[in-house]
């Protein structure tokens, strides 16, 4: 009896629409991220270096990214990124009119997930601060959850860093997924995109810390600017904050296209392979037809 009515009970509360369950998976996968990204740079900065180094924030983000890929993934196809998203769109994987709401969902996953690592590491922040939160300088820790340009790097150098960063893993991503290529294997994938976040990291990530994520990098920074830090989050850098948002963007729309111009338009049609379901892959097909 018991049984029966928790099933019951899972039927009425089981959402039926797609875009809602694609939303959720994208605002929770996108939280993941942050989570286990960001907390990473926190442990690190806080401890001053005795709990974490470069190589642990690099890690953080690769298994950030691969943990929320197997939680959304089949859901939603895990993009946890607009880049991502849009480069969707333009390949034709997503519908135009889906856009918006993945979008919303990663930027609420975000601006979550930086909110959960401030309430993690409050006892910590406050007490390596004293109560000063410096968004650029020595003890600055803004830095723990956005971006910011390594000294000496120009607005220009960064836009280009953010366009070939994001373009890069748009092409991997691209790569992983398309069942006409060698792809990766089934139930795989989420840990190929995670180690090509860590090939972007640690080959790219000197300039300003590859964010690669207009979500990833948007979000947590409007909660500082809420949490203490003020609008200085804005304006450091020479206004660097737009970087890491249209970077990413443009380089995802060119990692988009240089793929379908230089892979996909030459291969040739598949047989359809009616015994061939993969969940993962499958979601990028599927998401054109809702």
């Amino acid at each position: 009896m018991d049984f029966e009515n928790m099933r019951n009970l899972r039927g009425k509360c089981m959402l039926r629409r797609d875009i809602i369950r694609e939303f959720l998976a994208e605002l929770l996968g996108t939280f993941v991220l942050i989570l286990f990204g960001c907390g990473s740079v926190a442990q690190k900065v806080l401890s001053s270096g005795t709990h974490g180094e470069l190589l642990t924030i690099h890690l953080g983000f690769t298994l950030g990214v691969t943990l929320a890929v197997y939680m959304a993934g089949g859901v939603s196809g895990g993009h946890l990124n607009p880049a991502v998203s849009l480069a969707m769109v333009v390949v034709g994987k997503l519908p135009i009119k889906k856009f918006p709401v993945y979008v919303a969902a990663q930027f609420l996953g975000a601006f979550a997930g930086s909110c959960a690592v401030y309430c993690l590491y409050y006892g910590a922040l406050a007490n390596f601060t004293d109560g000063h939160l410096l968004v650029t300088g020595k003890n600055a820790t803004a830095g723990i959850f956005a971006s910011y340009p390594h000294e000496g790097l120009s607005l220009l150098n960064g836009f280009i860093d953010q366009v070939i960063g994001t373009g890069a893993l748009v092409l991997c991503i691209l790569a992983i997924v398309d069942k006409k290529n060698i792809g990766a294997p089934k139930g795989m994938e989420p840990v190929v995109i995670g180690l090509s976040i860590l090939a972007i990291g640690v080959s790219m990530g000197l300039n300003c810390g590859y964010p690669i994520n207009p979500a990833r990098d948007l979000g947590p920074r409007l909660f500082t600017a809420i949490a203490g830090w003020g609008f200085d989050v804005f304006s450091a850098g020479n206004g660097w904050w737009w970087v890491p948002v249209v970077g990413p963007l443009v380089g995802g729309v060119v990692g988009a296209v240089i793929y379908f111009l230089m892979i996909e338009l030459h291969h040739p049609e598949p047989e359809k392979n009616l015994e061939d379901d993969n969940s993962f892959h499958d979601k990028y097909e599927l998401n054109t037809a809702n």
